[in-house]
């Protein structure tokens, strides 16, 4: 099986123990992640080959990095080494009404200071299929915006179906980067587009037609993106399929959560999870992505099982601290199935 590679930042996470304030604590408990490493992660769970490229501090941080990737399953052998530090993000986990809370302390990392060339991207697609990037990659530099955009240009030389997930991230994009253009020239490589609506607005101005989903919250109909799927597909033409998710924060600690995938003729619509003790929902996402990477794999022909899975897997991952989703095929097709009962199994 030809293998998946993503491009990204893996970052040290750095956090209150529970659901402590920064002003609280005098400890952090530390994670290894970040968007295009949690979707590797995985995919390496699901059985799938994937490499995980980035660059990395040659010091003890970045060698830590490094072996949780290879503790998960991914194949490292193209990370490059070079630049002084590791990208931080500090998480304050909200509960209830207290939304979550994240700085970053990512700038000057050596992911950060890449630049093109730096990667031979020829030799990291060699029996490769599927190349995934997203938002975050372009928003930390124009060294990062530039080396993305020439993995897209050979990913799409090559042949390679090519995804992103938009993830536009507010406390990003300050070097001065023109975030539409940019944004408008990577995703226009794209065979599978990832976004929710705040990503469609942001990077490109589309909103869904008359409605305003920031009144509506949780109570938003899937069928209302329709129009956003619409007007992503003019202006990628060559995106195949055009994805959004659906959460509904009705607390901190209570989301709903659904999706709806649209691939130019039919709109497929998942199931509606009500997430009502959330563990942890960062990498969220990244577990959608890596499940719908994962569904559009296995099952080619099926998009609507594709995307039940990806919905599935990344309602189980709001159960698991840290950034990956570290579960199996079984116990997501367990709770696509209908049993979310959580019941001991002996």
């Amino acid at each position: 099986m030809s293998q998946v590679v993503t491009f990204g930042e893996i970052m040290l996470r750095l956090s209150p123990p529970e659901f402590l304030r920064f002003s609280q604590t005098n400890q952090f408990d530390v994670v290894y992640g970040g968007g295009e490493s949690n979707v590797s992660v995985s995919l390496a769970n699901y059985g799938i080959p994937t490499s995980f490229i980035t660059r990395l501090p040659n010091n003890d941080l970045g060698d830590c990095a490094l072996m949780e990737m290879r503790k998960r399953g991914v194949n490292t052998e193209h990370i490059i080494r070079g630049g002084d530090r590791l990208g931080i993000y500090f998480l304050e986990t909200g509960a209830v009404s207290r939304g979550s809370k994240v700085v970053y302390d990512r700038a000057h990392s050596a992911m950060a200071e890449i630049k093109p060339g730096m990667i031979d991207w020829k030799s990291v697609f060699k029996n490769s299929s599927w190349f995934h990037w997203t938002g975050i990659t372009p928003a930390i530099s124009q060294g990062a915006a530039d080396a993305c955009l020439e993995a897209v240009k050979t990913a799409s030389e090559m042949g390679i179906t090519i995804s992103t997930d938009l993830n536009y991230r507010a406390k990003l994009w300050n070097y001065g980067g023109d975030r539409e253009k940019i944004m408008t020239e990577l995703t226009s490589y794209c065979d599978v587009i990832l976004g929710n609506e705040e990503d469609a607005e942001k990077h490109f101005g589309i909103k869904p037609e008359g409605l305003d989903v920031t009144k509506h919250g949780h109570d938003v109909s899937a069928a209302a993106f329709l129009s956003v799927c619409k007007q992503m597909m003019i202006k990628f033409p060559k995106a195949k399929k055009v994805i959004t998710t659906l959460r509904g924060s009705i607390s901190a600690s209570h989301n709903t959560w659904a999706g709806v995938l649209y691939d130019g003729s039919k709109m497929y619509e998942s199931s509606q999870y009500q997430i009502t003790h959330i563990v942890d929902r960062v990498g969220g996402g990244d577990s959608f992505m890596g499940g719908l990477i994962y569904g559009l794999i296995a099952f080619p022909e099926d998009d609507q099982h594709a995307l039940d899975f990806a919905v599935a897997a990344s309602c189980l991952k709001h159960t698991i601290k840290g950034d990956a989703n570290l579960v199996t095929v079984d116990e997501v097709q367990k709770l696509m199935s209908g049993d979310a009962s959580g019941r001991v199994a002996r």
